[in-house]
């Protein structure tokens, strides 16, 4: 097998899309699993449109995922390579040299101040009821596209096309023909939506007098909800957002490689390594992925919870920072690390996602934290609430802090002693410490805050 070389080519003309960066891993894995090279290409020539803001976001995005490119820009430790320049923008003399070829060779002409690359075949005038003008047709035979993926794909192209635009200008269609051609580029893989192209693409390959690189179109991924391409309007769709929420890249490149690619069994999380193992071309299913957001968040968990300790609180610490602007992540990040760290070690087991950890942990770090209001009046109606804060304060002045095993022994004996269970004294305590019903063990609860701050809510309750 001939070395690979794939190549991912993205416009910075928006926000990096999830199905962008779904093209870019698998991309990404089939270069690693062949031993092959990984390309990184910038699609910037719609001049009016491109942004260097969102051109340095497909770079960090793509870093955040840890999709490294072997050639291409150079940006940190990634790019380089034999076959630059890699931003469209820049090759401009490499595709007049290439239409000059063509024009050359007879495959390419110029009529209304635009270029067209000419079909090879008998011509005839029809009118073209649509456009209500009448067009010059070719009769050519079917492109036969084997495509990975899809299987044996036929396609008709029966007019010639333009190839550079009257403002001087090459268009879509040339350019990654040429780039393809001139970066070596083995196989495409890309969305199905750019399937249409490919009958084009494969005339100007045998225009140049090259054979075609292997095709692999890849499933559409699907909104959430109703039908249709999920697109950068619908929630869920951008990489900065998942940035933002505090996901883990490896949850979110695991959930991506299950959108349209099949491993076999019914394994769904794995390590990265064992994904490049397994990846290939026959996996990926000629069905549309439909996103779920339930399944990356549950993804998303399963990741949280075998990160190790050092590694969540750093995690942990970064979330708030990007909330510096929050009393409750600035409260968190002034807390002593000990503290801190004890927190997240209670709240790891317990949260979904990072960007819950302000609303879940808000009351470790300041004693003017919210009381649910709800919580408050179901908890004060039950039995003798302010006689079971009265004994716990008490109790909690000999209490044993030093393990969460011996504070559910005290509170269990304060239980036996006056006749109730755990339940009698947990539910008050936690509205007392916490505000609300949920959160970790009671027992860990007391042990982070302290004594202190535990008596001092219990009596501000018993109080009010």
């Amino acid at each position: 097998m001939s070395h690979v070389r794939v190549r991912f080519a993205p416009s910075p003309t928006g926000f990096f899309h999830i199905g962008s960066a779904r093209t870019a891993l698998f991309n990404w894995l089939y270069a690693r699993h062949t031993g092959g090279t990984f390309i990184l290409r910038i699609e910037d020539t719609d001049k009016e449109r491109n942004s260097e803001a969102y051109l340095n976001l497909i770079y960090d995005s793509l870093r955040w995922l840890g999709l490294n490119w072997d050639e291409g820009p150079k940006v940190g430790g990634n790019g380089g390579g034999d076959f630059g320049p890699y931003r469209q923008s820049e090759r401009g003399a490499i595709y007049r040299e290439y239409v000059d070829r063509l024009l050359a060779g007879g495959r390419a002409y110029e009529k209304d101040g635009a270029i067209w690359f000419k079909l090879l075949g008998e011509r005839h005038e029809v009118f073209d009821e649509h456009r209500k003008k009448t067009v010059t047709k070719v009769k050519v035979p079917p492109v036969v596209i084997e495509d990975r993926i899809r299987g044996r794909v036929e396609r008709v192209e029966d007019e010639d096309f333009v190839i550079v635009r009257s403002d001087g200008n090459p268009v879509f269609h040339l350019v990654n023909v040429v780039d393809d051609i001139a970066m070596k580029v083995t196989h495409i893989i890309r969305g199905e939506d750019h399937l249409s192209n490919t009958s084009k693409h494969v005339h100007l390959y045998e225009g140049f007098g090259v054979t075609p690189p292997a095709f692999a179109h890849i499933p559409l991924i699907l909104k959430q909800n109703g039908p249709g391409k999920m697109s950068k309007r619908d929630q869920g769709a951008l990489i900065e957002e998942y940035q933002r929420r505090g996901y883990l890249p490896e949850a979110l490149v695991n959930f991506l490689c299950l959108l349209g690619w099949n491993p076999g069994g019914d394994r769904e999380k794995m390590p990265i390594d064992e994904i490049i193992r397994l990846f290939d071309l026959p996996g990926v299913n000629q069905s549309n992925a439909r996103f779920d957001d339930k399944k990356l968040a549950h993804m998303n968990m399963a990741y949280l919870l075998e990160l190790p300790a050092d590694r969540f609180v750093a995690q942990a610490r970064d979330y708030f920072a990007r909330q510096a602007d929050s009393p409750v992540a600035a409260a968190a990040l002034a807390a002593p690390e000990a503290q801190f760290r004890a927190v997240m070690a209670l709240s790891q087991p317990k949260i979904k996602g990072l960007e819950e950890l302000p609303a879940y942990t808000a009351y470790f770090f300041t004693d003017d934290f919210a009381v649910d209001p709800k919580v408050r009046e179901k908890v004060m109606a039950k039995g003798d609430p302010k006689a079971r804060l009265r004994e716990l304060v008490a109790a909690v002045a000999t209490m044993d802090f030093s393990s969460d095993t011996a504070i559910e022994e005290a509170l269990k004996a304060l239980a036996t002693q006056h006749g109730l269970g755990f339940g009698d004294y947990q539910s008050v305590a936690r509205l007392a410490v916490s505000g609300t019903n949920v959160g970790p063990s009671i027992t860990g609860m007391f042990r982070v805050l302290g004594r202190e701050r535990v008596r001092a809510r219990l009596e501000r309750l018993a109080g009010s």
